[in-house]
């Protein structure tokens, strides 16, 4: 009896065309902003192909991405915390046709639950059962 092939977890997909859709924006205007901003889309392509390919080191990547970006998530109150403008209003979001006001509150708690959310995806046992388990550390292979 052969082992059951582990299938592409639905959650997986979901996040990893979140993050091919957020690099090639970020490619995309890469005129306008930094090298190294371009680097890090580049190299969040690379971690996606490398799930796609099962590589064992996409895991470990994907899991140091996740936790990185719910730890800067998290300080963002604290780093936006500027107590001369504590008068400034809400802030305007644009989506499209849609313009809202919203409280930074909200927005931070969205960040927050987002990278929950990533974290949670990551470290799933579904997830971690994709991955190859004999696989080398190389990503390019």
């Amino acid at each position: 009896m052969q082992p059951a092939k582990p299938t592409l977890p639905k959650r997986l997909t979901a996040l990893m065309l979140i993050y091919a859709a957020a690099s090639f924006s970020g490619l995309m205007s890469a005129g306008s902003v930094s090298d190294l901003s371009s680097m890090l889309c580049m190299l969040t392509l690379l971690m996606v192909i490398a799930v796609f390919g099962r590589q064992k080191a996409a895991l470990y990547m994907l899991r140091g991405y996740s936790v990185l970006q719910l730890a800067f998530y998290s300080c963002l109150p604290a780093i936006m915390y500027d107590p001369e403008n504590l008068v400034a209003g809400p802030t305007t979001v644009d989506f499209g046709l849609f313009q809202a006001v919203v409280s930074d509150w909200i927005i931070f708690s969205v960040l927050i639950f987002m990278g929950a959310l990533q974290v949670w995806i990551s470290f799933n046992s579904k997830v971690k059962a994709w991955f190859k388990p004999r696989q080398s550390m190389n990503i390019m292979s």
